[in-house]
């Protein structure tokens, strides 16, 4: 019975490198730390090329070491410690690259395309229409539907009072919708 519990102590564990030390090279410095001092700065810079934002490349950086390490502890240094890296890296910003085109595509619905030529045959058709207008006619209209102003407000800069800029929008619009056509 002895002699089995023994050999349970110095079995090898299921996952190289969990609950024990990584070997160390002579002169001290662990192979993890020293790969990470000569790839942390020229990740951070690839990846700052890559992202354009000093926080989310420093993020990715960092998450890429976790990764490492963590795989480096369970299993053993990868055959291409460097390569997994950045394998590594560039996979996360891809996923997250994804992550967000999908959640802008649920944000925002593209509208139907522009017709250009309709928008500019409608801007000249408003603008003939606006010459039927009279000019006090024009000025309510331009006023309260192109500027948004309140029609106390318009009142205020035509110097008439709020009721009349209604009257003269109100008579306005419908010129303007015998002439262009539109909803009633």
């Amino acid at each position: 019975m002895v002699r089995r519990e023994a050999s349970k102590r110095h079995a090898a564990p299921e996952h190289p490198g969990i609950g024990e030390q990584q070997a160390v090279e002579p002169g001290g410095a662990d192979p993890f730390e020293i790969l990470y001092e000569a790839e942390h700065d020229r990740l951070y810079r690839a990846l700052y090329l890559l992202t354009g934002r000093s926080h989310e490349a420093e993020e990715l950086m960092q998450e890429a070491f976790v990764r490492l390490w963590e795989r480096w502890t369970r299993r053993g240094p990868p055959d291409d410690p460097v390569g997994y890296l950045y394998r590594t890296a560039m996979n996360s910003f891809r996923m997250g690259y994804r992550r967000a085109q999908v959640a802008l595509r649920r944000l925002v619905r593209p509208g139907p395309p522009r017709d250009l030529f309709e928008e500019a045959d409608l801007a000249e058709d408003v603008r003939r229409a606006m010459t039927d207008l009279t000019p006090r006619q024009r000025e309510a209209l331009v006023l309260t539907a192109f500027l948004g102003y309140e029609p106390s407000e318009a009142a205020e800069v035509l110097g008439i009072r709020p009721s009349t800029v209604r009257a003269l929008t109100t008579q306005a619009r419908s010129t303007m919708r015998d002439r262009i056509g539109g909803p009633e």
